[in-house]
């Protein structure tokens, strides 16, 4: 990536040296299995053991709390089917909100066909959930809401401890897909009043295909995966060790360093923000003014397809997103753009800019200089902008 500017830290990260470092032992020298019970499987226990008690730490947990998973996919279907499953004798409801990953959205499809209640709670013009709208969905059939954290696309932040505690005193579960969150905002379960929770090794600069549901102690699901019985019966198969060590170390990273990195990316960001929308006419920024995530700058540009936008800048090697990368490969624009009130076509000329550990201020100043150049080409081009 020496060659490049990189701004899409909200799909893909890269693994941090230092994690790397702590992995490399486990793939080599202690590979044993930890259900082995020879001494080789206990070290491969303790280090399992002490990984879950530095991910616990990560977000406030107790550390019999921590299942750990192949990914958030996994940890957020072991969260919603699990439970559902587990609890339908009390009720067969679950709220979701408009702006959920793809992927609680093709659950929620799932649970329907399994005859499941689903309701969407609509946001607002910023990407947030009202307390008096989701209010209004609850039934005496509501036994588990799911509201994101934040928002991977818009970077917008959820009043979760709000949400949480809404949700706790109608004696209903509440689950966050934490992983746009997670290294970016102070994460504590228990002041935040988070039930369950599901979060990413590779949000934090760890190893892709490893995660991990945070389940309360009072809180029961359902396995999704049967096996041989690990990770107390609820993620059966042999645990990945490195992987597992790897994203221990990029938590234990995380909490030391988190608020000097976020302090960096705000300048970072609110520089993006400040000069975009000056120096480029109509030109708008998508999500929440303030309540974002530090790391997120996302814009929609008046007559330019956002999809134009990143095929202009990889030609001068720069990365960068239009959205959500579980569902850029589809023609459809983003759910969470429509949902905030964007027609299709407005929705289409949005592009997204994700601040990471490794970027530079050189980086920051290439994007500017581009952006403008960029954008005014494309409208040179475009029949449909008004704003010559």
């Amino acid at each position: 990536m020496s060659n490049t500017v990189y701004l899409d830290y909200h799909t893909a990260k890269p693994v941090d040296p230092r994690v790397l470092d702590e992995m490399m032992p486990w793939f080599t020298e202690r590979f044993a299995n930890p259900s082995s019970l020879h001494r080789d499987g206990d070290l491969a226990t303790e280090a399992l053991e002490a990984s879950r008690e530095k991910v616990a730490q990560f977000v406030n947990a107790d550390n019999d709390e921590i299942i750990f998973t192949s990914g958030a996919t996994e940890s957020i279907n072991l969260a919603i089917i699990g439970y559902m499953m587990k609890n339908r004798k009390r009720g067969n409801h679950l709220i979701i909100s408009e702006v959920e990953h793809i992927s609680i959205h093709n659950i929620a499809k799932y649970l329907e066909r399994l005859g499941f209640n689903v309701s969407k709670v609509p946001v607002d013009q910023y990407g947030r959930v009202k307390l008096s709208k989701l209010e209004r969905r609850v039934t005496d059939k509501t036994i588990l809401i799911s509201i994101q954290y934040a928002n991977n696309e818009i970077g917008t932040v959820q009043n979760i401890q709000e949400i949480g505690e809404f949700a706790n005193e109608r004696g209903i579960a509440f689950h966050t897909d934490a992983v746009a969150a997670e290294g970016l905002v102070p994460i504590n379960v228990e002041r935040d009043n988070i039930n369950l929770m599901s979060i990413s090794s590779n949000d934090i600069y760890g190893p892709r295909g490893v995660g991990a549901l945070v389940m309360r102690k009072r809180y029961r699901v359902n396995p999704v995966m049967i096996g041989g019985g690990q990770e107390r019966g609820l993620r059966s198969g042999s645990e990945d060790i490195p992987g597992i060590v790897g994203m221990a170390k990029a938590a234990e990273i995380m909490q030391s360093e988190m608020d000097d990195e976020v302090r960096r990316f705000k300048a970072w960001r609110d520089r993006l923000i400040r000069e975009v929308l000056s120096i480029i006419p109509d030109a708008h920024l998508n999500g929440h003014p303030t309540d974002r995530l530090a790391s997120n700058a996302h814009f929609r540009f008046e007559g330019v397809e956002g999809e134009a936008l990143l095929l202009s800048f990889k030609d001068k090697g720069i990365s960068v997103s239009t959205g959500s990368a579980c569902s850029s490969k589809t023609l459809e624009p983003s759910h969470t753009l429509i949902s905030t009130g964007l027609l299709h076509e407005e929705a289409h000329d949005s592009l997204q800019l994700t601040i990471g550990r490794f970027t530079k201020n050189e980086d920051i100043d290439t994007v500017l200089k581009a952006l403008p150049e960029i954008v005014g080409k494309l409208r040179e081009m475009s029949p449909i902008y008004k704003g010559r």
